[in-house]
């Protein structure tokens, strides 16, 4: 008898978008996050240059997260770059962060 289970794709395989909404899922619990591979707008750009045809060098993303109740937007961002350090070290150019609690993310909602 065959086994047709489905062997999960190495980390090599998945997509840089998939892993950063992974680790942001994984420790940040958010409550919404979304994710745009914003690399197609930058070709051509310094941190383009030798960088995977896939591109996957530049996001945009938004995260909502109770994690971010009290912090400053300062201290919202390094726990978020710090998450991501494996992928700066693999790539990763920039990041355009915008970073909310429930709270603030309600306020914006409702305007």
């Amino acid at each position: 008898m065959t086994d047709h289970a489905e062997v999960a794709p190495s980390l090599a395989d998945e997509r840089r978008v998939d892993r950063i909404a992974r680790a942001i899922r994984t420790h940040l619990a958010p409550s919404l996050i979304e994710i745009e591979d914003d690399s197609g707008r930058h070709a051509g750009h310094s941190g383009m240059r030798g960088a995977a045809a896939g591109g996957e060098t530049h996001f945009n993303v938004l995260v909502v997260s109770a994690a971010f109740d009290g912090q400053a937007r300062v201290q919202r961002s390094r726990l978020v770059h710090d998450l991501l350090a494996p992928e700066f070290a693999s790539g990763l150019h920039a990041l355009s962060l915008t970073l909310r609690t429930p709270a603030e993310q309600a306020r914006i909602a409702g305007a």
